[in-house]
C-alpha cells in the first residue's frame, strides 16, 4: 500500500493546486449561502475525484496493469500519452498567462456565482474536478499509477482516498477556514483569491510542467 500512495502525493498536490476552484469557492464564500454553497462544492469536487479514479481503477484492473510486479507496456505508453498531453497544457498556460501590470482574465461563470444554490454550486465543482482537462489527466494518471503497483482492491482504495484527499486540500482550505473564523476570514480569503488570480496561469504551467517531466520519465523508464 506504501507504493500505491507514494504513487500518487504528486498527482493529488497537482490537483490541489488549482487556481480558478479556488479563486471560485473564495467567492462562493462571500454569498448568503456561503455555508451550504461551499459545503456543497467540496462534496462536489471529492465526488468528481473520486468517479473517475474508480472508473479508470475498474478499467485498469480488467486490462492487466501490472504483469509479474511491474507495470504493461500499456500503462507506460499511457504515462507517455497523459504526459505529453499535461506538456501542451503547461505551454499553453505559459504562453498565455498575463503580462506584468495585467490582471488574469477568470472564468465568465465567476460572476454568476452570487446567484449559485448549493446544487449548481456542487455541480460545477464537479465539472471542475471531473472534466477540467488538467485535473482530468492527473486524476487519471494517479489512478492508473495505483493500478499498475498491483495491491490488493482494499489497498488500491485506500491509495485513492489519500489522492482525493490530497486533491480536496485547495477548494477545501478556504472552506475550512471560513467555517472556522466566519466573517472574520473575509480578509485571509480576500489575499488568498488576489494571490491565485494574478499567478493562476504560471502555477498551472510550473505544476502540469513538473508532472509531464515525471510521467514521461517513467513511461520511458517501463518501456526500456
Amino acid at each position: 500500500m506504501g507504493e500505491a500512495i507514494g504513487q500518487v502525493l504528486s498527482f493529488g498536490v497537482g490537483v490541489a493546486l488549482s487556481p480558478v476552484p479556488i479563486v471560485g469557492v473564495v467567492l462562493m464564500l462571500a454569498t448568503p449561502s456561503a455555508r451550504e454553497n461551499g459545503i456543497a462544492f467540496v462534496l462536489g469536487w471529492i465526488a468528481g475525484l473520486a468517479v473517475v479514479g474508480i472508473v479508470v481503477l475498474l478499467v485498469s484492473g480488467g486490462a492487466e496493469a501490472s504483469e509479474h510486479g511491474a507495470p504493461a507496456d500499456w500503462v507506460s505508453v499511457l504515462r507517455l500519452v497523459l504526459g505529453a498531453l499535461l506538456l501542451r497544457v503547461a505551454v499553453r498556460e505559459w504562453r498565455g498567462r498575463p503580462t506584468a501590470g495585467e490582471g488574469a482574465e477568470m472564468p465568465k461563470w465567476m460572476t454568476t456565482i452570487d446567484r449559485f444554490r448549493p446544487p449548481k454550486a456542487a455541480g460545477f465543482a464537479v465539472l471542475l474536478s471531473a472534466v477540467n482537462p488538467k485535473n482530468l489527466l492527473l486524476t487519471v494518471s494517479a489512478a492508473a499509477a495505483i493500478a499498475q503497483t498491483g495491491a490488493s482492491t482494499g489497498k488500491q482504495a485506500v491509495a485513492l482516498a489519500v489522492f482525493v484527499l490530497i486533491g480536496t486540500l485547495g477548494p477545501g482550505a478556504p472552506v475550512a477556514i471560513y467555517l472556522a473564523m466566519g466573517e472574520r476570514s473575509k480578509r485571509l480569503l480576500d489575499e488568498l483569491k488576489d494571490r491565485m488570480s494574478h499567478g493562476s496561469a504560471t502555477i498551472m504551467a510550473v505544476v502540469c510542467l513538473m508532472i509531464a517531466a515525471k510521467l514521461i520519465g517513467d513511461g520511458i523508464a517501463g518501456l526500456s
